[in-house]
């Protein structure tokens, strides 16, 4: 009886303190924390071939103004991390309810930005387009916003008008002339690639809401119209499709196709393995824009065919989690929840495809930048903001599964 005193306080003190932590909610499931690394991870990863590509950048007469500061875009991509981290916190704080109170209005108030960028003197102008404004530490692209407001208005317009999804005009001809005005808005900047993302995110979200198959087969192929329109009418768009498709013709390879051809010539050179980080010959100035558009022909080159496929890899799994946590929300009758998320996972997704598809001849040259990793703080920013909603919607889906209540 002496040995069982001891033994069984201590036994009941056991239970006691079981059941504590039982009745406590573990926190280490709160949140998706593989999502949160491999978006940390193609960030960092993204840091370092900015800073690859973009270290030569000083020695050109373009870039003067930098002086001898080879580590300029690598501080500034690096603060613009920091600060999208920081966005992305705050972000994840707010509940989902709330951004789909918030949907029409901030679509409102993005178009009023996409005017605004386009007034002489208020809009920065770069290479020949109008798509920034001045905010001194950088220039805010209004077209990023768009792209996340228009996962959220979409989502939002599908959830009000699920009664007449399988009507053409009630279920989409408001959200067609919506876009339309977008689209109007980006053509003027121009900027035809954020236009065609953005008609992406749209339709994909109505389709996933249940938009009429027959009507969306139609307005597909209506669509596939307008930009081969839009292209054939723009003497400059129908110069660079004549190049992209014989890009290797001397005029071409010379003008038009000449980003095509040396991004080509840099996975080329990359083979399997890549000729080591930083060791790039065609950032060395032959390749234009090497830091943004066509990052991923650097990490071909320095990384090669490996290197390249763990890009791809980490943005497979990131778009295929998105469909996952949206799958997930509608199961538990969270529609504008589920349907954004899905279309945070055709915004990456399409982005993401546009630009490799670019960067490998796939598709016609476009200056789309790779989310998460190319250089500028816009696009960080707001594929941040946008993945921080898209992690807030699975932890919400992860306390209504406990049985809580947001």
């Amino acid at each position: 009886m002496a040995f069982q005193i001891p033994f069984s306080f201590g036994g009941g003190s056991s239970d006691a303190v079981a059941a504590a932590s039982a009745a406590r909610p573990s926190r280490m499931m709160e949140y998706d924390q593989l999502l949160v690394w491999v978006t940390v991870i193609l960030m960092l990863f993204g840091m370092v071939m900015v800073y690859s590509a973009s270290i030569a950048l000083p020695d050109s007469p373009k870039f003067s103004y930098l002086g001898n500061k080879t580590s300029y875009f690598l501080v500034r991509q690096a603060l613009f991390i920091g600060i999208s981290l920081l966005a992305g916190l705050l972000v994840f704080r707010i509940p989902i309810a709330t951004w789909q109170r918030l949907a029409p209005l901030m679509f409102v108030a993005t178009l009023l930005l996409l005017v605004v960028v386009l007034v002489p003197g208020v809009g920065v102008s770069v290479n020949g387009s109008r798509r920034w404004l001045s905010l001194k530490v950088f220039n805010l692209q209004p077209s990023e916003i768009m792209k996340i407001v228009a996962v959220l208005y979409a989502a939002d317009f599908t959830v009000r008008k699920q009664q007449y999804m399988h009507k053409l005009t009630k279920g989409f001809m408001p959200m067609a002339v919506a876009m339309g005005v977008v689209g109007m808005l980006l053509l003027l900047e121009p900027d035809l690639g954020a236009f065609g993302v953005i008609v992406c995110i749209s339709m994909g979200i109505l389709f996933l809401g249940g938009f009429n198959m027959v009507w969306f087969g139609g307005i597909g192929a209506i669509l596939v119209l307008v930009f081969t329109s839009i292209i054939a009418l723009s003497p400059f768009r129908r110069a660079r499709m004549f190049a992209y498709l014989d890009p290797w013709q001397e005029g071409n390879a010379l003008d038009k196709a000449y980003q095509l051809t040396h991004s080509l010539i840099a996975f080329g050179r990359g083979e399997i393995f890549g000729v080591g980080l930083g060791n790039s010959v065609e950032k060395l100035h032959y390749l234009p824009e090497a830091h943004t558009d066509f990052l991923m022909a650097v990490i071909g080159e320095e990384l090669g065919l490996v290197g390249v496929l763990v890009v791809v890899g980490l943005f497979y799994w990131l778009v295929k989690r998105a469909f996952d946590i949206g799958r997930q929300a509608i199961a538990l009758d969270q529609t504008f929840a589920g349907l954004a998320a899905k279309g945070i996972g055709i915004w990456i997704g399409v982005q993401t495809f546009i630009n490799m598809g670019v960067n490998l001849g796939l598709l016609p040259t476009k200056g789309l930048t790779l989310p998460l990793m190319s250089y500028g703080g816009s696009g960080v920013l707001f594929n941040c903001v946008g993945l921080a909603i898209l992690l807030r919607i699975d932890y919400e889906n992860r306390v209504r599964m406990r049985g809580g209540r947001q």
